[in-house]
Parts: C-alpha cells; structure tokens; sequence
C-alpha cells in the first residue's frame, strides 16, 4: 500500500501567476506607482525597531487601529490578515461545513471557488448578465432556491470592473439574514459605493480590504476582515496566533498612517484610469470597421479596463502579440483585462496595439497626469 492524496486536493489546480522579465507589466491589478519615498523612511525606521527575536504582536493592533483610522472604523471590528487570501481560506474553511452550498457570481476572482473546493463546498454559480451585472433579486432568488448557507463576490468585480451599489448590497443583505455575505471590496477604493462604515448594522456580514491595489502595497500581503465582534471573534479564533508578520506590521503601519500621500497617489490612479479609457475609446471608434472591432466595457470602477472584441480569437492573438513586445495583459476567454499604468507604460500599450493595427503611430503630448 502507498499513500494517496485524497479526492479533494487531487482536483485542485494550483493558481500560476505570470513570472517572466517584462518591460510593461500590466496584468496584476497592481498600483504603478513605487511607494513614496516617505514612507519607505517610515518603514525603515519601523523595522530597525523590531525584536526579531520575538513572535509578532498576534492580533496586528496598530496596523488594525491605524486601517480604522483611515475608513473611520472601530478598530475592535478589524482582523489583519496574510493578505486577502489567507483570509478567505480560513473563512471559507472555517464558517462552513462540508457539503454546505456557497453561492459565487461568475465572472469573478478564480480564488473562491479555489478555496470553496478545498474547503469541500458545494458551489452554485450565478451567470452574471451580458454587460457583466449582477440583477439583485435573481441573485438573491438563487440563493433562497439552493438554501446557499453563504455567498461571496467582489465588488467593484475583478475581472470585469463593474460594480453593485450601496442600495442593492443592502436589498441582498436584508433578503438574506440567515446567509453569510461575504464582500470583497478590494478595488472599492477606485469607486465610492462601500458599506464598510455600516458593517455593524447587520450581523451576516464580513468586508475584506487589501493594501495591494490603490494603496500600492503588493509586496507586503496585507489584508484586512471587517465585520460585527462577534463575527470578528471568530475570524480571530480560526487564524493561526502569530499570521502577519513583524515585518509586514511595520510596513503596513508606515503606510496606512500617511494618509495624505495615499490619497494623492489614488488621484493619480484615477487620473491614469481617465487617460486610457479616452484613449482606448477613441480606438473602439477607429477599428469598428477593422478585424480589429472591440467594445470597452463602461465606467470602470476598478483600476484596470476590460476589452471585448468582436471575433474572440482575438483576446488571444493580442495577448500573444503584447507578450512578444515585452507587455503582459490577462487575457480572459471573452475579453482582455488591462491594468492602468504609468504614463510611459500606458503610452507604450498603445503604441503596441496602434502597430499591431497598422495604424499610425501613437502620438504623445496627451493632458495625462504625470505620477
């Protein structure tokens, strides 16, 4: 006899980021912009002052307060985490029993079913519309019909950018008091439709943040989980005792507690956010009549564009073509997700597909905001 895994993990497939050189990287959702050179003094001056010797505080109490601070939260409702990641896992894993119904919206970040699956749950999936919507009452219709014991989305979504607003979360949530709603606002910090200030008005509700995206901490794998105390003592309860690091827990601090250059940067995002969708807009209107047809998908409340064409070998085709010229894009079976980036980087994009087109080279000059 020889050991065999079990069914569960045999049918996982491991999660495989892109790892090459590339000069423009625009696939990840990640903020252009480096951490400003305050805060790297910040971080420094935090990291020479840890006791590598010991375990980490286990309950990341100033980087807690200071993520409180930021959104005007109580701090007593806040758990940090490995990243968002870490703490989906656990939710999933440790709010639900084998075999209870998760309802997901599809398109939505590959990772929840990933750990649903690991987690032995039973997904039921819900076809979002044509332009990438969720109706709120056929969700919450679904959920009643499977008897779902949770559901989880992002909102605004990745990848399609869209977003539901503040009054349909409330409808799903009142709709729903015996189902746990778990939220992702990851990108809400590009959009101003969150409910984090009212989290405590509803208990089957948890909020997850990260400092990955508009806050341009990727490289530290902070995450936060907001919801009631008793919710939060539970979060609490299932994560190991010491889960973000020294390290971490000083550069998240350095971070959160400038809030000034924070709220500059995202203005630059945003401002990012505005060049290229102009830009790609005047495009959708130049190639209409070309092999090259493509739709992007409106009002983007994210940090990143969705493209669609018309013939959908292309998503492919553009994506290899990009690859070949050193810019990496994600490339989704019907459409294209392109992150904002730098003004140089943005420029380049543009210029690839302009010569990809055959059309005349991009010209420079544009009003973009320089970061």
């Amino acid at each position: 006899m020889t050991y065999e895994l079990n069914q569960k993990v045999k049918e996982l497939v491991p999660y495989e980021p892109e790892t090459g050189k590339y000069a423009v990287r625009l696939e990840a959702n990640e903020s252009f912009l480096p951490i400003h050179k305050d805060i790297k003094k910040d971080m420094a001056a935090l990291i020479r002052k840890i006791a590598f010797n010991r375990y980490p505080d286990p309950k990341a109490t100033e980087c807690c307060k200071a993520f409180a601070d930021y959104y005007g939260i109580n701090p007593a409702l806040v758990t940090a985490g490995n990243g968002s990641d870490e703490l989906i896992g656990l939710i999933l894993s440790g709010f639900f029993s084998r075999g209870e119904k998760l309802l997901i919206a599809e398109p939505d970040f590959s990772m929840y079913r990933f750990y649903a699956q690991a987690a032995e749950l039973q997904v039921v999936s819900y076809q979002k519309t044509e332009d990438f919507r969720i109706d709120p009452q056929a969700f919450i219709e679904l959920a009643q019909k499977e008897n779902c014991r949770g559901l989880i989305f992002s909102n605004p979504c990745n990848p399609t950018s869209q977003g539901l607003k503040k009054g349909a979360l409330r409808m799903i949530l009142k709709a729903l008091p015996d189902t746990l709603i778990i939220l992702d606002e990851a990108y809400m910090d590009f959009w101003n439709q969150s409910i984090l200030t009212e989290v405590e008005e509803y208990n089957n509700l948890i909020i997850l943040r990260t400092c990955s995206k508009a806050m341009g901490g990727a490289a530290i794998r902070l995450g936060f989980a907001v919801c009631r105390q008793e919710l939060t003592a539970a979060v609490q309860a299932l994560k190991s005792p010491y889960n973000v690091d020294s390290l971490t827990q000083a550069a998240g601090l350095a971070l959160l507690r400038r809030q000034d250059i924070l709220k500059d940067a995202l203005a630059d995002i945003l401002a990012g956010r505005g060049f290229l969708a102009g830009a790609l807009t005047k495009l959708e209107q130049e190639w209409q009549a070309t092999p090259l047809a493509f739709s992007l998908v409106p009002e983007s409340k994210t940090n990143f564009l969705v493209l669609r064409f018309r013939d959908k070998s292309k998503h492919q085709e553009i994506a290899d073509y990009l690859k070949r010229k050193k810019i990496l894009i994600r490339c989704f079976p019907v459409f294209l997700r392109i992150t904002v980036g730098s003004p140089e980087e943005n420029q380049a994009l543009l210029a690839a597909l302009r010569k990809m087109a055959g059309l005349k080279k991009y010209q420079k000059g544009s009003k973009e905001r320089k970061a």
